[in-house]
């Protein structure tokens, strides 16, 4: 038992620690969990524990439903929400086989080999995500979604509960040790966003699935319902989880260059070379549902058209502006992906695209200077700026020939995917909307 596993025991004791929570998710990017015993933890941790893997979507077959959790002792954190009276506490696992072997279905090993790949380059993957949200006043049923304030950006509203909700998620997220550098009101009315600052790429996922419950917990006892939909609004902007990724050697950011164009190192140029090559095929992962596409083909600064550029909005992948005394913070910002996404696979394929980029030793293509959305077609072309997929079955028919992908995520979690969002799109398309029996039907 190392010493990240004794020190939780002691923590466990010490605390009256009643429950334990071991969390893990499906490859959809759900949340699963299971509720221990605290006895039963030092067992846990040596011999796993085990569960029936079939019952979960894809993991694994029928045949093949034995598997194990193991805790991460590194994530153990007490739920601040839970109170004193029945202290509780979670941990993120790892999912294996029997033999103890890393499970190839399991979300958060995907991103622990993409992790793995980068370091063997010499690279450790920094992520910060913004998380966007919105908030609606109960009771919300399909015909009635209504946001708890009319606010828009950076608006301090009165009166309302966004406010409050915001200070006591900042409050419960710090409390369980995860560093919060903005919140605020974004776009929409009801709508928010909070930035978590910069971590290591999968404990930046555990932050963002931590973050997910956090919200859903405080908008619980607030009477609130709180979404992750892309899009819930068709007349306001759509939510999404603008992504900062860098690459550090050691000490030193690998994206910071002092004589590079906006101080990007090569290494930097290649990485976003990377992301941008396979951006089409990869948005199946980073963008999973119909409800995607509607938010970034419905206008606003939701990215469309595989591009970058320097603080431009309207491109897909932004370098931003860094103060001068903090350079060592160059950085790259994905903004396609949305808060629905499983941020494990998201990540993986994220990072592996940019390391194709560096193994490859890919060439960046010009930047883009101008708002994308407001160029014609033909000046898109003449700049060699495609856009993405314009829905889920185009991102689909990218993917299914994406051998990063596949490599990415394994043969099993890529057919599962396939199968899966394939089965999503069949059941949209067959829906008939309020929308078309208007058009069709005459109302008197």
């Amino acid at each position: 038992m190392d010493r990240q596993q004794e020190r939780v025991l002691r923590e466990v004791a010490d605390q009256g620690i009643r429950f334990i929570r071991l969390w893990f998710t499906d490859v959809a990017g759900q949340l699963k969990s299971v509720a221990m015993d605290p006895g039963e933890l030092e067992e846990a941790f040596t011999e796993g524990v085990g569960f029936d893997g079939s019952a979960i979507e894809g993991l694994t077959r029928v045949h093949e439903s034995d598997m194990l959790l193991r805790p991460d002792a590194s994530t153990f954190s007490v739920l601040p929400w839970q109170g004193n009276a029945t202290p509780a506490a979670r941990m993120f696992c790892d999912v294996l086989t029997p033999d103890g072997l890393q499970s190839r279905s399991d979300p958060r090993g995907t991103l622990e080999r993409a992790v793995e790949r980068a370091c063997d380059m010499g690279f450790t993957v920094m992520v910060n995500p913004e998380i966007e949200f919105y908030l609606l006043s109960r009771p919300v049923t399909p015909e009635r979604l209504v946001p708890i304030d009319d606010g828009g950006y950076f608006d301090h509203v009165a009166r309302d509960g966004d406010n409050d909700f915001r200070r006591k998620l900042v409050l419960m997220l710090e409390s369980m040790g995860i560093s919060v550098q903005f919140s605020h009101h974004e776009g929409g009315p009801g709508q928010n966003e909070i930035d978590l600052r910069a971590v290591d790429a999968v404990t930046a996922a555990d932050n963002i699935m931590t973050a997910r419950v956090v919200i859903e917990e405080i908008a619980l006892r607030e009477d609130m319902v709180a979404t992750f939909m892309p899009r819930p609004f068709i007349d306001h902007p759509g939510s999404g989880m603008h992504t900062h990724i860098f690459l550090m050697e050691g000490e030193h950011n690998a994206f910071y260059d002092p004589a590079g164009e906006h101080d990007l190192s090569l290494t930097a140029r290649q990485f976003i070379a990377g992301m941008l090559a396979h951006a089409g095929t990869i948005c199946a992962v980073t963008n999973q549902h119909v409800n995607s596409y509607k938010r970034l083909w419905g206008g606003g600064e939701a990215p469309s058209y595989v591009c970058w550029g320097h603080n431009n909005s309207s491109a897909l992948i932004r370098v931003p502006q860094v103060r001068p005394s903090r350079r060592n913070t160059t950085r790259v910002e994905y903004r396609a992906l949305d808060p629905a996404a499983n941020p494990y696979l998201a990540l993986a394929v994220l990072i592996t695209a940019g390391l194709d980029g560096i193994e490859k030793q890919m060439e960046l293509m010009p930047e883009a200077e101008d708002n994308v959305w407001a160029l014609t077609d033909k000046e898109r072309q003449v700049l060699g700026i495609e856009p993405l997929p314009s829905s889920l079955h185009d991102a689909l028919r990218r993917m299914r020939t994406s051998e990063l992908v596949a490599d990415a995520l394994g043969e099993e979690m890529f057919l599962y995917l396939l199968r899966d969002k394939e089965r999503e799109w069949r059941d949209y398309r067959e829906q008939i909307t309020a929308k078309e029996i208007a058009q069709f039907i005459r109302m008197h």
